[in-house]
């Protein structure tokens, strides 16, 4: 944050009254970077490319002036004045409930709507008519194609975690949604990473967009002390129980690649003595939110999650994150550490690496500029820097990045 940047409050930004009053009760004292520069330009109507991570403020960023401008207007039935895309279930609900805090002294009407639940109250909600929906792209896509949802009065459109929706293989429905909302809006674009097709999915619906860049993916290693511990697979579940009953670990993040994975893990600490509980597609949607809300509240010491799961855990206190499995996607990493360190906070992120898995830790390592610190032995999966103990999993998947496959979830 800049000095002018810091010295900003929000009474500055051209908020109205009943706004900066939600913000002062929601414990918001100043603006972060991104809501300094990005509200004022928001209020005036102009399109937005944010390159912003979790945790620098953005739903804030695009929420307030939103509302303020959306202010006095209704919605007529099934024909909502703003939409909110984003990839997941919790995000969905996460985003909804920022606008109704921020909202709390207007009297515009938000929903969410998304699958792994019944429709009829997300119908109900669209009949009645809704100022801003907040939306995944393949529940909204039915109820379209149903007749309960029309997108021919968006004057707001917002895409958040675009690189999430890419990941997801969300973006041909996006472009489908995109084809159904008027040509004359405003748009804000949000992502993490700016890979080609989301770059150039920003340019084709951008009219002369703001673009501003806060806290660069790469910059969260800066602020979280990473190690990584090198360990046979089979060795992976005692050691994460040993990390666990560390009296630091206050709240705990741990990530696996698959669903079946995670149940598996969360039971092996179980049955360890570590309380811990799972979140990932495979859960009914009410089981994730007890889940999400006891360890929001404390109540859940430990969560094992997939990364699509934990796409809507905003947690600002969570002390480790543990990656019992590295991801196979670089730009993952970044994101799953980000989780820590977060508010001024410190954070520490720890990875568990068996030998499969050493390619993917050098493509880490290659993307955050700097070498992951060792604890423990250097011997094992990875002999030390340098050396090879085995042939690379590189060279058994060929040239490039190792197993780096994009693939579409289910049922996330």
């Amino acid at each position: 944050m800049t000095t002018s940047d810091s010295e900003t409050s929000f009474s500055q930004l051209g908020l109205v009254e009943p706004l900066q009053r939600a913000v002062r009760e929601a414990g918001y004292t100043r603006p972060t970077p991104i809501q300094v520069r990005a509200i004022p330009h928001l209020l005036g109507g102009r399109d937005l490319l944010g390159c912003a991570r979790t945790g620098t403020g953005k739903t804030a960023a695009f929420a307030l002036p939103m509302l303020q401008r959306l202010a006095g207007r209704r919605a007529s039935a099934r024909s909502p004045l703003a939409l909110v895309l984003v990839p997941t279930r919790e995000l969905a609900a996460q985003v909804a409930l920022s606008f109704q805090t921020y909202g709390r002294h207007l009297r515009s009407s938000v929903a969410a709507i998304f699958g792994g639940v019944g429709q009829g109250p997300q119908v109900n909600a669209l009949v009645r008519g809704v100022d801003v929906l907040v939306a995944t792209p393949g529940r909204l896509l039915d109820l379209m194609q149903q007749g309960h949802a029309r997108l021919d009065r968006i004057e707001i459109l917002v895409l958040d975690e675009a690189d999430h929706m890419l990941d997801l293989g969300f973006l041909p429905d996006v472009r489908r949604i995109l084809s159904a909302v008027p040509k004359r809006r405003q748009t804000l674009f949000f992502s993490a990473t700016m890979p080609p097709p989301i770059r150039e999915l920003a340019e084709r619906i951008l009219d002369r967009p703001l673009e501003v860049q806060v806290t660069p993916p790469a910059s969260t290693v800066e602020e979280v002390e990473q190690r990584v511990h090198f360990v046979e697979r089979s060795g992976k579940a005692a050691l994460l129980s040993e990390l666990l009953r560390d009296r630091t670990v206050e709240r705990a993040l741990v990530f696996t690649r698959t669903k079946r994975g995670a149940d598996r893990v969360t039971k092996r600490l179980v049955q360890d003595g570590i309380p811990a509980q799972a979140i990932h597609g495979n859960k009914s949607q009410g089981v994730r939110e007890r889940t999400l809300r006891g360890f929001r509240g404390g109540s859940v010491r430990v969560l094992v999650a997939t990364d699509i799961a934990a796409r809507g855990i905003d947690v600002d206190d969570i002390t480790h994150v543990i990656n019992f499995e590295l991801p196979h996607v670089p730009e993952t990493y970044v994101h799953r550490i980000g989780r820590t360190a977060r508010a001024g906070a410190s954070g520490v992120a720890i990875s568990l690496c068996d030998g499969e898995e050493r390619a993917l830790l050098r493509d880490i390592e290659k993307l955050i500029r700097r070498e992951v610190p060792v604890r423990g032995p250097r011997e094992g999966p990875r002999s030390p820097r340098g050396g090879s103990p085995s042939p690379s999993p590189r060279r058994r998947f060929g040239r490039g990045r190792g197993p780096r496959r994009r693939r579409r979830f289910a049922g996330v």
